[in-house]
């Protein structure tokens, strides 16, 4: 999986808004949609909601996963977005959240979601990659530490 074919500046902002967990997964949304990626913004979010509703996608140290499974997408999306100050995103390990990575992949594609989050998961456990997320001041900084 190519971080590069999913991840660019457009779909990075650095200082998201909102101060509660259905908003920020808005917020996340809205990046995509601007970027025209999401083709039924309602349909995502209630996929995004229901997926929550099982489980939060908050996992640990200050990180959070919105993802799903969804008709509203014809390919692999993602974006990412930071809230330096954290919110309550219902962690597994009960920290705030303040780095956000959503991904929605159409319903019938298993692979590269999986591949995705793999991924993903693999540079942001480390401490380092942390910080160096929360320390950029740009999309590109971000992305950088994606490798990208």
């Amino acid at each position: 999986m190519k971080l590069k074919n999913v991840l660019n500046e457009n779909v990075v902002k650095i200082n998201l808004e909102s101060t509660k967990k259905d908003d920020i997964i808005k917020e996340l949304l809205n990046i995509l949609t601007e970027n025209k990626l999401v083709k039924d913004v309602d349909l995502a979010y209630s996929d995004i909601m229901s997926r929550e509703t099982k489980m939060s996608t908050g996992i640990q140290h200050g990180v959070a996963i919105p993802h799903a499974k969804t008709k509203a997408v014809t390919q692999l999306t993602a974006c990412i977005g930071i809230k330096k100050e954290g919110i309550d995103f219902n962690a597994l390990d009960g920290e705030l959240s303040n780095i956000f990575i959503m991904t929605l992949s159409p319903s019938d594609h298993i692979g590269p979601h999986v591949q995705f989050l793999a991924e993903i998961s693999r540079i942001i456990k480390t401490e380092e990659a942390r910080q160096s997320i929360l320390s950029a001041t740009s999309a590109a900084e971000v992305l950088s530490v994606f490798g990208i």
